[in-house]
């Protein structure tokens, strides 16, 4: 139900699911999270981009059609570790929206250092209505992206939102259609996979209040290859 390549540190991963929208069992959540888990032990590390098959659906959340109880399941940490997993990686991380992005698929899509999608993809996180609480760290993404009032417009007030309208907050970051999207990744993650992994992972660092000492550390890993620096701006 996932598919994963990964050549020269660039790592893709596909939810596999077309024929149930791509929704995530807890199973293949644990799957993602011990995937992005390989990927951060990578030396290489370049890039991680997370799609979906089909020319529809990204995700459409979470899928308890096992007979699991969904409020049980918004509340398992699985969620929490396949998300943060994915957004401690190293290195330039994306989501590449094939289609609708709902429910708890936006765990994965906002752990992403920036996101594309296609123009017929809607947005929309339908928790209210049905007596579910969002992913704490969802929220707190959601609302960095796209300020509080709008991630109220989506989380309490339940309206969907069309590619140009998310374009425009800034939930995604380009519209391509679907048949460029290989063609728009090989441009967005061309310096990254030419780049050094730890001149990736110092530039992403700075986007972090660091101490003086920790910024150091991105300076000694990016120019000078320091191993003891490396470590620390990648956690490997």
């Amino acid at each position: 139900m996932i598919d994963v390549t990964h050549t020269d540190g660039q790592w893709r991963v596909t939810l596999n699911r077309p024929d149930k929208a791509n929704a995530l069992t807890p199973a293949m959540l644990q799957d993602i999270a011990d995937i992005a888990a390989k990927a951060h032990a990578d030396p290489g590390l370049r890039t991680f981009v997370i799609t979906g098959a089909g020319d529809r659906v990204f995700c459409a959340g979470a899928d308890v059609s096992n007979g699991e109880d969904m409020f049980e399941f918004t509340r398992d940490p699985v969620w929490v570790d396949a998300s943060q997993n994915i957004a401690d990686l190293p290195c330039l991380t994306i989501a590449a929206l094939n289609g609708t992005l709902a429910g708890g698929g936006f765990a994965l899509a906002l752990a992403c250092d920036m996101r594309i999608a296609t123009p017929q993809a809607k947005f929309f996180y339908p928790v209210l209505k049905r007596g579910f609480l969002p992913q704490p760290n969802d929220v707190h993404r959601m609302a960095k992206l796209v300020g509080p009032a709008r991630a109220k417009l989506i989380l309490m007030a339940g309206q969907k939102l069309l590619a140009d309208e998310a374009l425009n907050i800034g939930l995604i970051d380009r519209i391509v259609d679907l048949g460029n999207f290989d063609e728009t990744l090989a441009s967005m993650t061309l310096d990254a996979a030419a780049a050094k992994p730890q001149s990736i992972a110092a530039i992403k660092r700075l986007f972090d209040d660091l101490t003086a000492e920790e910024l150091n550390d991105c300076y000694e890993a990016a120019y000078f290859d320091n191993a003891e620096a490396i470590t620390k701006i990648t956690g490997r």
